[in-house]
């Protein structure tokens, strides 16, 4: 199966590629010149993650992806749990490495799951070399009067260890060695579904359209990535990968887009049409949500910053209070645990501060209380 660029509308898409272009590149610059970036960030990672799983057709709810990644989960995590949790930690792993790391080689071998680990070989490998070491083998005979010599016993010794440390060090430096792949269970995975040679049709994708604007290049590559149906189990990561050829191309260049968040708001109808056009419109249309929705959230941070900031007017220098004030804002839902863990103090004492913050509480439980922003 071959993913075919042939006819492809530019007339129709231009405009629409330079007005989703403009708006992404507002967000960044935004983000770029605020002091609440990494709360923005944040919470732009864990909304895009439950969107992720709502575009594939499924329902995880924005409190237990917060719980689950705070390790204060009080149940079992379920299937889609882990799933959202695997986009939330794949998006913070693509925003750590560098803008060309995720469309590389490299990159989509360790996003995949698919890097051979070569420690067992590297182990044997370092037990064969020191095992002549440790048997006396390869070392000069020493002399009588040296054997009785305690000085040159310990002497030796430590020759020995060194040259365990440099084989140890040596082996280390070196590539691992490419184990075997794993047989996949036939009952999860298809036998003749070859991911491999998907990957290599969606690369060949990736380097036709070299020379296109950056946002046309990425709505093709999402495209190119479902109509290949590159990954049996993570339809997610073609749309990561968008996003991260967005910063890669330096459109986004302190954060990385939302694409789940805004095609969330597109019907899907337009998402899945049979027409390609109207998917890449499509796809524009939802890039640009997503930069909309990242400018309100930031302003609507901004305006709760600002109110919260006026009640620690008069407080003590050793008040918990601002550390508070940046908990919430990092985080889409803060629980009495988690203000416990990060400001260190006893869940009475969460309970009371954030009363005096006066934050909007999300459950209503007697037992299990959480807070927002308002």
């Amino acid at each position: 199966m071959r993913y075919d660029l042939a006819k492809l509308p530019l007339h129709s898409l231009i405009s629409p590629v330079a007005a989703t272009t403009a708006a992404l590149a507002r967000l960044d610059e935004r983000l770029s010149r605020t002091d609440l970036r990494e709360g923005c960030i944040s919470r732009a990672d864990f909304a895009d993650a439950c969107a992720s799983m709502w575009i594939d057709g499924e329902l995880v709810h924005l409190e237990d992806v917060v719980l689950h990644d705070a390790g204060m989960g009080i149940r079992a995590p379920t299937h889609e749990l882990t799933i959202a949790h695997d986009v939330l930690r794949t998006r913070r792993r693509i925003l750590a490495h560098p803008p060309n790391w995720a469309l590389s080689i490299e990159g989509l071998r360790h996003l995949r799951g698919r890097m051979d680990i070569g420690s067992g070989a590297s182990l044997a490998a370092v037990e064969e070399v020191s095992q002549p070491i440790a048997d006396g083998e390869g070392t000069e005979k020493e002399d009588e009067d040296d054997a009785d010599d305690p000085l040159a016993r310990e002497f030796a010794e430590i020759d020995a260890v060194l040259a365990r440390s440099e084989a140890l060090l040596s082996l280390a430096a070196a590539p691992p060695a490419p184990s075997p792949p794993r047989e996949r269970d036939p009952l999860v995975y298809e036998p003749d579904w070859d991911e491999d040679s998907r990957i290599e049709e969606w690369r060949a994708v990736l380097f036709e359209i070299e020379g296109l604007p950056p946002m046309l290049r990425a709505v093709l590559l999402l495209d190119a990535w479902n109509q290949l149906q590159v990954l049996q189990h993570a339809p997610w990561l073609g749309r990561l990968l968008a996003a991260a050829l967005l910063r890669e191309t330096g459109i986004t260049l302190v954060h990385l887009a939302t694409v789940n968040l805004g095609l969330k708001a597109i019907p899907r109808e337009r998402r899945a049409s049979r027409d390609r056009n109207d998917r890449l419109l499509a796809f524009l249309d939802g890039i640009a949500a997503g930069a909309e929705a990242g400018l309100k959230e930031h302003d609507r941070l901004l305006l709760a910053r600002q109110q919260m900031q006026r009640r620690l007017a008069g407080r003590r220098a050793s008040s918990k209070l601002p550390q508070l004030v940046d908990l919430v804002l990092s985080k889409p839902m803060v629980s009495a645990g988690m203000i416990a863990e990060a400001l260190g103090v006893t869940p009475q004492g969460a309970l009371k501060i954030a009363s005096a913050l006066n934050l909007r509480e999300l459950t209503g439980r007697g037992r299990f209380r959480a807070w927002g922003v308002i």
